[in-house]
């Protein structure tokens, strides 16, 4: 009796609540904070599926993680959402988990009270940025904790095909299977990516080999051998003569080689190796970078910005750089920031954007302006004399103020913006919600414009909850005399949604794509009565 009190004793030292799990997922023991928990007492929680008490979008992540155990293996913790209780408070839960052997296949878990994690994807997958942002975090604590922390990169070549010829429900549900058994691998089960083409990464705990983690991956999804899917798994160790100021770079490096090459590429062996081959690469492309600032080898591309107040008539065009082919020119800004070259960027893009608008008159556009650029004097300057040399283009330059460097002073960044202000040009803060930093910029910006950033928009989709977020934003912009603007609005029930909460504009693929010359946006049917003269894409001042 003794040693059972020590036992327990020590399990309560380290959870909330105990429970056994019968091999059918059934709660079979339930010991402490039960209904603090999940809102029932331990007797009522007995008899009772796990899965009742688990939001929606973790209840596949948890059948992984228990489908994964073999005997004597533990897992986890892994953070898993509550389903939420009368009160409707978000709720979370670190699930450790463990099979004891010769027990019957009954699984022993116990679960402490957790944060809920960041926002990531529907299917629970971060996006390339986000993954970035917690690799870099995991591994600078690792460091100091002792942690042994491994990015792993999986592909399983053909699924998406797979998934196409199965058809719905069934291809969705593979699809979510696929993210569940992903996330299950991952480090607290919050810290894995999905980055296109059958291609994903994550963070874990080192101790296994990736032939290990593949057999488990392939006997998780269970899927017709006969299919010949074979995971593969890569894995890059932290090592101990990486410099936290390194981290970035070779998460960025090896993340970017398996986008390119998949699992056949030559994976670096650790993030020390990644180092020495990212800055290799690096600095052939900083040169290349520089000439084509320099030679203004780069194009804009402009998407229309409709007006949510009325018939939704054209209101400015956001002018978006390109690089050649390629997609995203998000690397490539993102190396101009980090290679003090984003200054230079941005003044050919604003000199490329003041050519076309004097080249036609009418025209609003809005370009991005790096939070770095708007802290240099001399830039700010720069911008002015060339504002000042051009007066018919007053009123028809946005400035799009990007979080994607971290301004550093904000009253010297504020009474720049107010210059540009001085000079006819409206200023936009952009991205509103990615970072900590947004409230802050909106507390000490004198802005004239919020754009709310697209992941808050595009989540509307799936769970229209998230517009008591949107209206409230715009119930504080609009007391601050800042209007709003949505980003990414890509369909009729989203753009309803952000209507209702009384955002002012709207972007994204339902208006139109970019396109190399600005074009007017495409006119929903809903809007089909409207004035022919207004479908025409006449432009709504900016004021």
């Amino acid at each position: 009796m003794l040693l059972t009190r020590r036992l327990l004793g020590f399990a309560f030292a380290s959870a909330d609540l105990l429970i056994e799990l019968s091999s059918e997922g059934q709660i079979t023991l339930a010991l402490g904070a039960g209904e603090a928990l999940t809102g029932a007492a331990d007797r009522e929680i007995e008899g009772a599926s796990l899965a009742g008490f688990v939001a929606p979008a973790d209840q596949e992540l948890v059948r992984m993680v228990l489908k994964g155990l073999e005997d004597g293996m533990r897992a986890g913790p892994v953070v898993v959402r509550l389903a939420p209780q009368a009160d409707g408070a978000a709720r979370a839960v670190n699930l450790s988990a463990f099979r004891l052997p010769d027990n019957g296949g009954a699984v022993s878990c116990a679960l402490t009270r957790a944060a809920a994690p960041k926002a990531a994807g529907p299917d629970g997958l971060h996006d390339r940025r986000s993954f970035e942002d917690a690799a870099t975090a995991l591994f600078k604590h690792a460091r100091t904790s002792g942690l042994e922390v491994e990015l792993a990169m999986v592909e399983v070549p053909g699924f998406t095909e797979v998934t196409r010829q199965a058809g719905e429900p069934e291809g969705s549900a593979l699809q979510a299977r696929l993210a569940a058994v992903i996330r299950a691998e991952s480090f607290a089960g919050a810290t894995a990516a999905g980055l296109g083409g059958d291609r994903y990464a994550l963070l874990r705990e080192g101790g296994e080999s990736p032939e290990t983690i593949s057999r488990r991956i392939g006997r998780l999804l269970d899927l017709d051998a006969g299919l010949g899917l074979e995971p593969v798994v890569r894995s890059v160790a932290m090592s101990a003569d990486t410099a936290p100021e390194q981290l970035l770079k070779a998460i960025r490096y090896s993340v970017d080689e398996f986008v390119q090459k998949g699992a056949a590429g030559a994976t670096p062996a650790t993030l020390g190796e990644a180092f020495e081959r990212s800055l290799a690469r690096t600095l052939a492309q900083v040169t290349a970078l520089g000439q084509r600032v320099e030679g203004g080898d780069f194009s804009l591309v402009y998407q229309p910005v409709v007006s949510l107040r009325g018939d939704l008539r054209l209101h400015h065009y956001e002018a978006l750089i390109r690089f050649g082919d390629q997609g995203t020119p998000f690397p490539m800004i993102r190396m101009a920031e980090e290679m003090d070259l984003v200054c230079a960027l941005d003044a050919a893009v604003v000199d490329r954007a003041l050519d076309k608008l004097l080249a036609v008159p009418g025209l609003v556009l809005a370009v991005n302006i790096s939070g770095r650029s708007m802290s240099k004097p001399a830039f700010v300057t720069h911008l002015r004399q060339r504002l000042k040399s051009s007066p018919g283009v007053r009123g028809r330059l946005i400035f799009e103020l990007t979080e994607s460097v971290a301004v550093g002073d904000l009253s010297e960044a504020d009474r720049h913006i107010q210059a540009l202000r001085a000079e006819g040009c409206e200023v936009c803060l952009d991205d509103f919600g990615a970072g900590a930093s947004s409230l802050a910029y909106l507390q000490q910006l004198n802005v004239d414009v919020v754009k709310i950033d697209g992941s808050f928009i595009r989540e509307l989709e799936h769970d229209t909850r998230g517009s008591a977020f949107i209206r409230q934003l715009v119930r504080m912009c609009g007391e601050m005399k800042v209007r709003t603007l949505a980003e990414m609005v890509e369909t009729p029930l989203v753009e309803d949604v952000i209507r209702k909460a009384g955002v002012d504009m709207a972007q994204g693929w339902l208006y139109g794509a970019a396109a190399r010359e600005p074009t007017p946006p495409a006119v929903p049917a809903r809007a089909a009565a409207a004035p022919a003269a207004r479908r025409r894409g006449a432009v709504e001042s900016w004021g």
